[in-house]
């Protein structure tokens, strides 16, 4: 045999040979969970309200993140006009932030009247 058949038959054989194996020992398929079986840790109303806060964290954050960006622009612009532009557009996505983390409840409630929460 050619070494490119040795490996062709090598590309096939050893895949099957590992399903082989895999197959003849099935001890995890057969695995006894031993009591209930639970397929979520939490309720729908829980799982809402964990989310909300969630949201309203994140949202937080980055609008944080935004308003020191605008603080730090502002305070290097030098007079330049686009740096104060760049540092005005970052304070308004800054203030859009903290608008949706406060509406976030809102928004989650919505949500939660609509999956019947």
């Amino acid at each position: 045999m050619t070494t490119r058949t040795l490996r062709r038959v090598a590309h096939i054989a050893a895949p099957a040979a590992a399903s082989v194996v895999m197959l003849a020992v099935p001890a995890a398929a057969y695995a006894d969970p031993g009591g209930p079986v639970v397929l979520a840790a939490n309720d729908l109303p829980t799982v809402i309200a964990n989310l909300q806060n969630w949201v309203m964290g994140i949202l937080a954050a980055v609008a944080t993140l935004f308003l020191v960006l605008a603080g730090v622009y502002w305070a290097t612009a030098g007079g330049d006009p686009a740096q104060v532009d760049k540092a005005k557009g970052a304070l308004k996505n800054a203030l859009i932030g903290y608008g949706l983390a406060v509406l976030a409840p809102v928004l989650l409630q919505v949500v939660r009247g609509i999956v019947g929460g």
